[in-house]
C-alpha cells in the first residue's frame, strides 16, 4: 500500500518488569529482563512475516549482533525506505522507561507520521468497558484530556512526548482483522489522540 512501517514490540507474554519489581525483584534487573523478552517476540514476529513474504529487520536497543542489528536511526529510515519492515525491540535500552515512550521516541526519530498502538478494545474509553458496560468510546480526545483524566492510552511520558512533538496517536482494536488496513486508507477508526 506505499506505507512504511516501524513495529515496536513489547514482552509482556513473556516477562513484566514491573510485575517482578512487585515480588522484590531489583527493579532495573526485572526491566533489563523484560527488554530481552521483547526480543524473542521480535525475531518471533520476524519469522512469521518474512513466512508472509515481507522483508524485514530486527533492530534492537541493546547490542546483540549475532541475532539483530542494532538500531541506528539512519540505518532504520534507510530500511523503511527499501520496503522493509522495521522491527524495533528492547525499548529505549534504558531501565524505567516502558514500550510505549519507546514507541514514542522512536517515531519521532524516524519521522512517522503517527502513532497506531494496537489493543483488545475498540478505542480509549472512560473506563473499563470489560467491567463498566456504561463506559464511553471516545473518537477523539487531545494529548491534554488523556493526561488530566488519566486514560490509559500510552504512559504519560509517552503521551507528553507525541504531544511536544505533535504526533497523533491512533488506538484501535488489533484483533479485528482488517483495521490496520483501515486505518492506512484513512477511515476512522478507534480513538485519535492529537491536539486540538
Amino acid at each position: 500500500m506505499g506505507t512504511a512501517v516501524g513495529i515496536m514490540v513489547g514482552g509482556g507474554n513473556i516477562f513484566r518488569g514491573w510485575s517482578a519489581e512487585k515480588i522484590g525483584m531489583d527493579r532495573v534487573s526485572a526491566d533489563y529482563m523484560g527488554m530481552l523478552a521483547t526480543v524473542i517476540n521480535a525475531l518471533a514476529l520476524q519469522d512469521a512475516l518474512e513466512k508472509k513474504d515481507l522483508f524485514t529487520r530486527v533492530m534492537t536497543a541493546i547490542n546483540m549482533e549475532e541475532v539483530a542489528e542494532p538500531y541506528i536511526r539512519r540505518r532504520a529510515i534507510r530500511h523503511l525506505e527499501k520496503d522493509r519492515v522495521i522491527i524495533l525491540a528492547a525499548g529505549t535500552g534504558n531501565p524505567y522507561f516502558t514500550t510505549d515512550t519507546a514507541a514514542a521516541l522512536r517515531a519521532i526519530e524516524i519521522e512517522a507520521q503517527v502513532i497506531m498502538k494496537g489493543t483488545k478494545v475498540d478505542g480509549v474509553y472512560s473506563d473499563d468497558p470489560k467491567k463498566n458496560p456504561q463506559a464511553k468510546m471516545f473518537k477523539s480526545l487531545s494529548y491534554l484530556e488523556v493526561l488530566n483524566r488519566r486514560l490509559k492510552v500510552m504512559d504519560t511520558t509517552a503521551v507528553s512526548l507525541c504531544m511536544d512533538n505533535g504526533l497523533p496517536i491512533i488506538v484501535f482494536n488489533l484483533q479485528k482483522e482488517g483495521n490496520l488496513r483501515k486505518i492506512v486508507e484513512g477511515k476512522k477508526i478507534g480513538t485519535i489522540v492529537k491536539a486540538k
